[in-house]
């Protein structure tokens, strides 16, 4: 008798998640349409999935004959088992095969289909790395997905690795484990920054979301102070700082665990989302590696380490002039500064070659150090300005920073 050969639904399932899911379909779509009683095993002949669902195998507790059809999904085999109940029809093995084959193709394309997150995820992840070109299309396929990209965005990278990725090896549940882990990241960020539109949100692989923050200074009202000064390169960089700190402290409270975030600067039009992508992930990168983690990294503060590690020579020059922007109307004060280096930081000679006081250098030299938040008496400091005025020299605003050459130190 064929009770005999199966075992009890109840018992303990050895199948994947997908072929359960199919098999429940599997039963409900051919028991309707053949009018027929249907039982899926798996291949160690344990029932996973029967119609109808209230009995525990009443059509087959009789000998009475059935159509047997294998079926395989991925690693898993099985078969698919439709009684043939005395007073129903014939059915056809031949037209039964077709029907569960059918069946099987059309659940696998559909549960296969990537769904409306997969889409946004994979949308920014190519609009970031550069993949995709053409502004039209960019925008389109926003519009299909929700997202508005012709407001000013600048890119805040956060690296959540060690709350996103697991460190099992499964990889069907590691791959529900990083969705759940991810969407919990992102609901946070939307929460924390309150407005939806505002915030554009994706997970980019590696325990990575990328987020899209309107960076207007009217987006940035919240962290903006009144004596912030702001150049049109890094445009509202010092709110979008103190927003990426405050959504620091937000999301090590929600995960309990560390994380890292990278900020990049606005760029102009929809194509400077990947340069400002660049700037976040330089920015994250070289802050891990120097600063550690559980920081907010941005490359103006990142120090030497930027002008070392960057590879972008543009990015390194708009850095340099970036950090001596406050000196751009000040020019005894970038005379003071060549001389200062000339004479290797040496207070009395630098006195000597500007033919001025010591206290009137120390006035200057506390004036730079005001202005820029940098100052030349500091070993780390002062590499960091001198490489700044040499790169500030092959900028496009060379004659403001570099107006003459110093003479050779005696």
């Amino acid at each position: 008798m064929f009770f005999k050969a199966v075992k009890g639904v109840n018992c303990l399932r050895r199948v994947t998640k997908q072929f359960q899911r199919i098999a429940n379909i599997l039963t409900e779509r051919v028991a309707e349409l053949l009018c027929a009683s249907v039982l899926v095993v798996d291949g160690g002949g344990e029932a996973i999935a029967q119609t109808p669902k209230n009995t525990l195998y009443s059509p087959f507790k009789t000998a009475t004959p059935s159509i047997r059809i294998p079926i395989k999904i991925a690693n898993d085999t099985g078969e698919i088992i439709i009684a043939k109940t005395e007073e129903g029809e014939n059915i056809s093995p031949r037209l039964a095969q077709m029907l569960v084959e059918m069946i099987v193709n059309q659940t696998l394309a559909v549960t296969q289909l990537p769904t409306q997150n997969e889409l946004k995820n994979k949308f920014i992840h190519d609009l970031l790395s550069g993949v995709i070109f053409n502004e039209t299309d960019i925008l389109r396929q926003s519009e299909i997905l929700g997202m508005d990209l012709t407001r000013p965005r600048a890119v805040i990278l956060i690296d959540a690795a060690d709350y996103i990725l697991p460190s099992i090896s499964n990889q069907e549940i590691n791959d529900k484990w990083i969705s759940q882990k991810a969407q919990h990241i992102i609901s946070s960020i939307v929460s924390f920054f309150h407005l939806p539109n505002d915030t554009i949100c994706a997970y980019i692989g590696n325990g990575e979301v990328a987020v899209l923050k309107a960076s207007s200074t009217q987006d940035l009202v919240l962290w903006a102070n009144s004596e912030d000064e702001y150049n049109p390169s890094w445009a509202n960089l010092t709110a979008l700082k103190r927003a990426g700190s405050a959504l620091i402290s937000r999301l090590k409270f929600d995960t309990k665990t560390p994380i890292s975030i990278g900020i990049g600067r606005h760029h102009p039009k929809i194509k400077g989302l990947a340069k400002s992508y660049q700037d976040a992930c330089a920015a994250l990168s070289l802050g891990r590696r120097f600063h550690g983690k559980n920081q907010v990294h941005c490359l103006d503060e990142l120090g030497i380490a930027a002008f070392v590690g960057i590879a972008d020579e543009n990015t390194k020059i708009d850095l340099a002039q970036h950090l001596l922007s406050p000196l751009e109307q000040e020019t005894d004060l970038i005379k003071t500064l060549d001389a200062f280096f000339l004479e290797n930081c040496c207070p009395s000679s630098t006195a000597k070659r500007l033919s001025i006081h010591r206290n009137t250098l120390s006035y200057r030299l506390e004036k730079i150090t005001s202005l820029t938040g940098l100052d030349p008496r500091k070993f780390d400091e002062a590499m960091q300005i001198r490489l700044a005025l040499l790169l500030g020299c092959l900028g496009d605003n060379s004659e403001k920073l570099c107006k003459r050459t110093m003479p050779k130190a005696s």
